[in-house]
């Protein structure tokens, strides 16, 4: 990779992708498959990004009970009585493996409005309305004012949530990291894909041992 692709280690981020209990949880009521093997590795980069002392971002969704805030594609099941991360219930909250503490619950007000919530030293939360985590929110801001140039992605379903930041990331010239044994839902032609746009294809072991270099 040429300089203006390869990660910086000294300057990145972990991003999180929709690694709440509704979406990962064995029969959770929009369970995705394969959520759960991956989340041993998610959590080790997790804890290997704190113990690091580099920045966290946890990114979620959180759907009102009338549908009003969810993708049109969800919008009728939902209206139509399917509860799924709802604000401030159990569902909702991320996995208790990924979290600094269990004690910490969102704060769905403050992330509804548009706001980082800190849950830990060099950690937060944010809402994303849509399937990317740049899509109005104040990510793009909250990067450049950490002096990030690099975000590892990992998370749930990367056909939807993850591949969509990481296109979102590309158009604003972050360097990108994917970490190929915690997403789910991965697919050959998708890494294909994200190769040819100049993503790093690692898996969390590797990033760790990059991470722990720095």
């Amino acid at each position: 990779m040429d300089n203006y692709l390869k990660p910086d280690y000294s300057s990145v981020a972990l991003l999180t992708i929709d690694v709440q209990n509704d979406f990962t949880l064995t029969n959770a009521p929009l369970e995705v498959s394969g959520t759960m093997n991956v989340l041993p590795r998610i959590r080790e980069l997790v804890l290997a990004f704190r113990s690091r002392k580099k920045p966290i971002i946890h990114v979620v969704r959180l759907y009102l009970p009338d549908g009003s805030n969810a993708d049109l594609c969800r919008r009728k099941v939902i209206e139509n009585g399917q509860l799924a991360v709802v604000p401030e219930s159990q569902g909702a909250e991320l996995v208790d493996d990924i979290k600094p503490s269990e004690d910490i619950r969102l704060d769905s007000k403050q992330l509804l409005a548009g706001e980082l919530q800190l849950i830990g030293p060099m950690e937060w939360v944010i809402y994303k309305p849509r399937w990317g985590a740049f899509f109005s929110t104040c990510l793009e801001q909250h990067l450049k004012e950490l002096d990030i140039n690099t975000i590892v992605v990992c998370g749930c379903n990367f056909p939807n949530c993850p591949r969509t930041t990481i296109y979102e990331a590309s158009e604003r010239d972050f360097k990108i990291v994917f970490a190929l044994d915690g997403a789910s839902k991965v697919y050959e032609s998708g890494l294909t894909e994200l190769k040819n746009i100049g993503v790093a294809l690692r898996s969390s072991a590797e990033i760790i041992g990059l991470i722990n270099s720095y």
